[in-house]
């Protein structure tokens, strides 16, 4: 029908556009901009034209890191052992 059903409060109305102008060119490819962990979900293309075609994409969003934080354990002694440790939320 040409159109995307966003569903309620999912806050994609300005983030997803058909790829073609024309869906009914036998492309109905979504973009979907800016993504964000809240978009990790299912998605369903529901493409009808003679027949009812359903398609359903898991889609996950991971975080990026955070900056790691890195320390040294030991003396900087020339022919010693030290331990380099790093953490990252």
């Amino acid at each position: 029908d040409h159109h995307v059903n966003y569903g309620p409060g999912s806050g994609l109305q300005d983030r997803v556009a058909f790829v073609q102008n024309d869906p009914s060119q036998y492309d109905a490819s979504i973009r979907l901009a800016d993504l964000q962990v809240s978009d990790t979900g299912t998605y369903q293309c529901r493409v009808k034209k003679n027949t009812v075609a359903v398609h359903e994409v898991i889609v996950t969003v991971q975080e990026k890191p955070a900056v790691p934080q890195c320390w040294i354990e030991g003396e900087l002694i020339w022919g010693s052992s030290i331990i380099l440790r790093c953490f990252s939320r």
